[in-house]
This record gives structure tokens, sequence and C-alpha cells, in this order.
């Protein structure tokens, strides 16, 4: 306590010293005195505090309660993870129909080998940390080409919207093709025409929803492969594409699929982490060596003493000039010039899935 009141009757001394002014801080254009303020805590004024607020759950000490429905009702009436995904996302309870439509994506989605999601996963085992890292890093594999059911989503949204304004399915579906077809999210490409999987989603989607509701979004993604295969040739549906239309046919917006899938392979990669920890031996800093085929930088040479350091920097008095500085640093690998930047218009807001 002496050391308080100490501290105490230290604050009171500086509340009444002449303090030095720093900077501008005694400026005539602030707003406020800033030199006579008071020192020291005071007692809180009457802003709200923060706090978290929900409207998807709560707990006590009797309860877990998501959307208002007690989750060991749930199970207990014989209601499953999907039917709670559902519920989670959309506040609702599925149809039977759609409950088996995300069953089956999320079986398709959940294992996809050593891609990158496991392959994130075993580097971080390999630290010998907490599996569940290892779990959660898989999820940042996914971005917009690599699983970009966000962006993919939203392009099939944006050509949905365009046939409920009155232009046709085909026409809908040639015009994504002619501006999408050399995206990474374009959902068609070659790497399924051997696979059957990810057409027999969306059949399986279309026979298990057409009865139950209106299909914009399998079919549209349908139709999507007609007109690539008529524009680009030996092509067929891939597992995003198929995905991407069988979530947002159940209402999930691009965004949640993207959480919800992400997440559904982590369950695989924490397999693949925990294989990882018991097969192969652990990394420890500095163990990492760079062997001579790794490596297509700079030869050696030798450290320039401090005296020859440049006297000025790079500094282009032409567009011209700095064009071609721009395309020699192209070739300087790890600058991110050749990184293609693309700057989206503020003003035209994204397209989201209403």
């Amino acid at each position: 306590m002496g050391a308080v009141k100490h501290s105490d009757e230290r604050i009171g001394q500086m509340k009444f010293a002449k303090r030095p002014t720093i900077g501008n801080l005694a400026s005539p254009k602030l707003k406020y005195d800033y030199t006579n303020r008071e020192v020291g805590t005071l007692p809180p004024d009457n802003r709200e505090g923060f706090k978290w607020v929900s409207e998807v759950a709560y707990k006590n000490i009797h309860r877990i309660v998501t959307r208002g429905y007690d989750t060991t009702e749930l199970v207990e009436a014989g209601y499953g993870t999907c039917d709670v995904i559902f519920i989670d996302y959309q506040a609702r309870i599925p149809l039977k129909e759609e409950k088996d439509v995300l069953e089956y994506v999320m079986v398709l989605g959940l294992e996809d080998g050593l891609s990158n999601p496991a392959l994130i996963a075993r580097l971080i085992a390999r630290g010998k940390s907490y599996v569940t890292q290892a779990c959660g890093g898989s999820v940042l594999a996914f971005g917009h080409s690599y699983a970009s059911y966000d962006a993919t989503g939203k392009m099939l949204a944006k050509y949905a919207a365009k046939v409920e304004e009155g232009m046709s399915l085909s026409d809908a579906a040639k015009l994504c093709v002619d501006e999408c077809k050399y995206e990474d999210h374009f959902g068609v490409s070659d790497l399924y025409v051997k696979d059957p999987a990810p057409a027999k989603l969306l059949d399986f989607a279309e026979k298990k929803l057409k009865g139950v509701k209106k299909l914009r979004y399998v079919t549209l993604m349908k139709e999507i492969v007609k007109a690539a295969k008529e524009k680009i040739g030996y092509v067929e549906v891939d597992m995003i594409g198929a995905m991407s239309a069988a979530m947002m046919e159940l209402e999930f917006s691009s965004d949640a699929a993207w959480c919800i899938l992400s997440v559904t392979r982590a369950f695989a990669a924490g397999s693949h982490a925990i294989e990882e920890m018991e097969r192969e031996s652990v990394d420890v800093l500095g163990q990492t060596l760079t062997p001579k085929e790794w490596y297509d930088g700079p030869v050696d040479k030798p450290v320039p003493a401090l005296s020859e350091r440049p006297a000025k920097g790079t500094q282009y008095q032409t567009a011209k000039d700095w064009d071609k500085g721009w395309k020699e640093m192209e070739r300087l690998k790890g600058s991110a010039y050749s990184i293609p930047y693309v700057i989206e218009d503020p003003r035209k807001a994204s397209v989201s899935k209403k």
C-alpha cells in the first residue's frame, strides 16, 4: 500500500506541476488543452463498455442454444451435424433433401490427398507444434484460386442474376464463358475430365432439389459447362464449380460455403498432420539446407566495402525509363513486380447472394 500511496502522491504533484511542451501539443489550434489534462487513471465516463453480442448462439449452466434451438434436444431428436450447420448459418432446419446434398458435398470436400491444406498441416506438424495448429493452418491454403468457393460463388450469383433479369440461361452461360474462362475460379477445366465426381454431384443435387425448390445455380453451371465445351473443347465441371453451385443452391452465401468447406477439409488435414508426426522426424531451426539444384539466383560475389556503397538510389526521369526499369524488376523473382494487381472500382459493390 505504501508504494500505491507514493504513486498517488506523485500523480497529485504532477497535476499541479508545470509540464514541458512536447511537439505541437500546446498549439492553440487544438480543440483541447493538452498540457492541463488530468494525470493518472480516472473513473469511467458514461460511454458503454465493449461487450460481445451474438444472435447466433448462447450458453449457460444448463444448455447451449443456437438460433433458439437447444443443441442437446436437437441431437436427441435425431438431427445431425449438417442440420446444425444450416441452423447456424441460416437459422433454419433444412429439408431432408437439402441435408442430403450438404452431406454429399462435405464428403467430397473432406479429403483431397496431398494438396495444399494437407501439406501446410504436415509442415506445421514437423515443427513439433500442437496438432490443432496444424489443422488450423490448413485453412490458410484456401484462396481465390485454390478452393475458390467465395470467388466462384460470386461469379455464379452474378450470371444467375442476369437470368432473373430476363437474359436466357444459354446466353448468360455463354457470357460467363466469354468473361471468365481465363479466371482461376471459373469452375470448369480439364482437371476432372476423367473423374465423374463433380458431374455426379451436380446430378445428385439436381435430382434431390428440383422437386422442392426452383433451381438456379446447378442448372446455370451445367449450361456453363455446355457453353465451355463448345468454346474451349475438352473440359468438364471441376470440384470447385460443382461444390460452389451446390452450396449456393442450398442457399449458403459464397462466404459461408468457403467457411464450411475449408473447415471440412481441416478434419482430414488433422489426419495428415498426425501421420507426419508418426512417420517422419521433426525439423529444428537451421536444419534444412539448400542444395545447388534448389537455387538459381545470382552467383556468389564479394561484399563491397562501405565506402563503395552507391551514392544515390534509382530514380527515373522519364516514363520510358520508368517502364524499362519496371520490366527489369519484373525479371527479379521475389520482388513482386511481376504479380498482376487488379484494383477494383470501389463504386461497384461486389455481387453477393441475396
